[in-house]
């Protein structure tokens, strides 16, 4: 089962899951919280609101909010934004003609099949390497103008090499450990995706198995009226 959390419950939870007489540990890489028995057994997770830091983690100033960069990216489609304690301040959207459009399928994974001989191929090729030069572009300017505490991800596998391998390159590696993987389905990115994907983001999240509803209660506990539904968008 899950369930969704606004910011202040989210926090209550938090608060309640270093109260009570069970272990747990923080993972930076999926940004959670993992409990767990006394024989190191997973008894839940609770993924925390992007817009928390990690447990005993504070910030330089107090004020400052959590900065991050949510990156989305699909064959021929991104869309990128810089964020701070939630609120949305910039964006972009790229398109690349990526596709052959009669086999509906990517020039890469063409690539890897049967090679870049025609014309069309070569010019699809082309934009590919532009398509993520116009993307890092933008991620430096975001990590020159901002201090980023979080890089939120969601790129297609066969596009990984590509988006660190570009010539103009990512202002971090992908061993970062302010990489967070987006674990949720995106659709094809456009602007309100990136939206709906900032607002999920901003959503704790709680996952567990019927048997541990005991165990709820007292995560829940002081927690009023704060759960949240899941949005219709993101049903796969």
């Amino acid at each position: 089962m899950n369930r969704l959390f606004h910011r202040d419950a989210s926090l209550q939870i938090l608060q309640n899951i270093q109260k009570i007489a069970v272990q747990s540990v923080y993972e930076q890489e999926k940004h959670r919280m993992v409990l767990l028995d006394a024989h190191q057994n997973e008894l839940a997770f609770f993924r925390l609101p992007i817009t928390l830091p990690p447990p005993g983690q504070e910030l330089e100033e107090e004020t400052c909010g959590v900065h991050y960069v949510i990156l989305l990216v699909q064959s021929g489609s991104c869309a990128m934004g810089y964020f701070e304690d939630g609120l949305h301040l910039n964006h972009k959207v790229f398109r690349a003609y990526m596709v052959r459009k009669k086999q509906g399928k990517s020039q890469i994974k063409h690539l890897k099949t049967k090679g870049k001989s025609r014309a069309g191929s070569r010019v699809r090729l082309g934009e590919t390497l532009e398509f993520f030069e116009n993307i890092n572009g933008r991620l430096q300017e975001y990590f020159k103008d901002h201090q980023v505490h979080r890089i939120c991800l969601s790129v297609s596998k066969i596009l990984v090499p590509y988006l660190y391998d570009s010539q103009v390159p990512t202002p971090f590696d992908k061993r970062d450990a302010r990489i967070f993987k987006i674990p949720k389905h995106v659709h094809t990115p456009i602007y309100e995706v990136l939206l709906n994907i900032n607002r999920f983001l901003q959503k704790g999240e709680l996952i567990y198995e019927p048997a541990q509803e005991d165990l709820m209660k007292e995560l829940l506990r002081g927690v009023n009226g704060t759960e949240e539904e899941e949005d219709e968008e993101f049903d796969e």
